[in-house]
């Protein structure tokens, strides 16, 4: 199975995906809840009060830091990382292949020759999702496209070969 996909066509830089590397990409979203959360806005007050006592329950604990270091600070859920289930936007790779100004549409080309075209704008807010329970694609990836909304979860576009842009 050819785990690597190209983006090709009207862009300034083609590009060469491997998605057996993104399991370690801080953009990874964890589907499993990510439909979910999304519907769930979480109310303005709310979220000041949760942050403003996080940050003081850690100065109280560690005492107070200057400059703030919790951006630089990752962890690893190394148990999430085996058993979850990843995807990753497609807008960040078209940001980097840089479309070209004629480029009106992007086309996912599939193994059985089958094409999906979707227009630029709709393109961003699709979701190559690349593993299933902490496992690749193997059978029918090396990624599934998933709409940004959610709505082809059960059937997502499957076998994909390249990403062209035109």
């Amino acid at each position: 199975m050819e785990t690597i996909i190209p983006i090709k066509g009207a862009v300034s830089y083609q590009l060469t995906l491997d998605p057996t590397v993104w399991i370690f990409d801080d953009r990874k979203l964890d589907l499993n809840t990510y439909f979910q959360a999304r519907e769930v806005e979480e109310d303005a007050d709310t979220k000041y009060m949760r942050e403003v006592g996080a940050h003081w329950s850690r100065e109280i604990m560690e005492g107070a830091t200057f400059p703030p270091t919790l951006k630089s600070e990752r962890k690893f859920d190394r148990k999430g990382m085996e058993t979850g289930t990843f995807g990753i936007e497609l807008s960040h790779f078209l940001k980097n292949a840089e479309l070209k100004p004629e480029a009106t549409n992007i086309v996912i080309e599939c193994k059985d020759g089958e094409e999906h075209a979707f227009s630029i704008e709709e393109a961003q807010t699709l979701i190559f999702k690349y593993s299933q329970d902490g496992k690749p694609l193997a059978e029918d990836g090396p990624v599934h496209i998933l709409f940004g909304d959610g709505s082809n979860v059960d059937n997502p576009i499957k076998n994909v070969l390249a990403v062209r842009a035109e």
